[in-house]
């Protein structure tokens, strides 16, 4: 694999200049200028005293970044809307696309490498972040911002072709539904704290309209369901979150074979339940 920016540009299949199909090429860069590395060091600053406790403690932790106060939205907008990372993601893209910001979905990631069957353990294993590869309109591109972070974990960007140890400064983009990708490494709480920024951005045409509009309600509801069972099941402890971590995984890798194999699962449990009621 390549562990290098790939700047492979993909084939778009199109019609009307509407629809897209395929995937978005997985790639990297790195904030290098003074000022982006100065807003950098502060937010690590901000994190490693708001959230100290949280970074003693083994499970991951996500925060929406619009709970975070002003004063760091401030900062950390000129990071996910610097020129740098809309360029890069509209490059694979038509003439005439444009990026929609989903800030209302964008996280503050404090990651600890966890396997222990709960609900974050996908964010480790063979996953995709998420599950409607199958809609041919309109992409989301992740966009995970290493504010600090050293060379021993690894990410695997598979159907890219390519991977990273991804270290302070830098950052990667990868797409949402289609790109099948993993951590390889081993926690040591010796280790530099990974901290990142989740930052998600939708690529429709210009006039998408109710097209445009429709793809992003169904992204949010699903992200929503998703990161709600995620998070109330991590690192699980008691009978009812540990059912739920399960059906997290058990829902991760049928995802991994199908998308739509999740949904059957689900339409499936609701007709049985529908059926042992009457």
């Amino acid at each position: 694999m390549n562990s290098s920016t790939n700047d492979t540009s993909r084939t778009i299949g199109f019609d009307g200049n509407v629809k897209i199909s395929k995937l978005f090429i997985a790639s990297i860069g790195c904030f290098d200028d003074t000022q982006s590395r100065a807003i950098i060091d502060e937010l690590v600053e901000w994190v490693e005293f708001h959230y100290r406790d949280d970074l003693l403690k083994r499970p991951s932790k996500h925060v929406y970044l619009r709970k975070l106060p002003d004063q760091i939205l401030e900062k950390i907008d000129q990071l996910r809307s610097c020129a740098k990372i809309h360029e890069q993601i509209l490059r694979q893209f038509p003439e005439g696309y444009i990026i929609s910001p989903m800030r209302h979905t964008d996280e503050l990631y404090i990651s600890h490498y966890n396997k222990d069957y709960g609900g974050d353990q996908g964010l480790y294993d063979k996953h995709y972040d998420g599950n409607l590869r199958f809609l041919s309109y309109g992409s989301v591109v992740r966009a995970l911002i290493y504010l600090q972070s050293d060379a021993t974990y690894k990410v695997v960007f598979h159907d890219s072709r390519m991977e990273k140890a991804f270290v302070t400064y830098d950052f990667g983009l990868l797409d949402f539904h289609r790109e099948l990708h993993w951590v390889e490494g081993e926690y040591n709480p010796d280790d530099q704290q990974r901290i990142l920024l989740k930052c998600n951005y939708l690529i429709t045409p210009r006039h998408g309209g109710w097209a445009g509009r429709a793809v992003s309600a169904t992204n949010t509801a699903v992200f929503y369901v998703v990161k709600a069972a995620m998070e109330y099941s991590k690192s699980p402890s008691n009978p009812a979150e540990r059912v739920v971590g399960l059906l997290c995984n058990i829902f991760r890798l049928l995802n991994n074979i199908h998308p739509v194999a999740p949904l059957a699962l689900i339409a499936a449990a609701l007709g049985l339940v529908a059926w042992l009621a009457l």
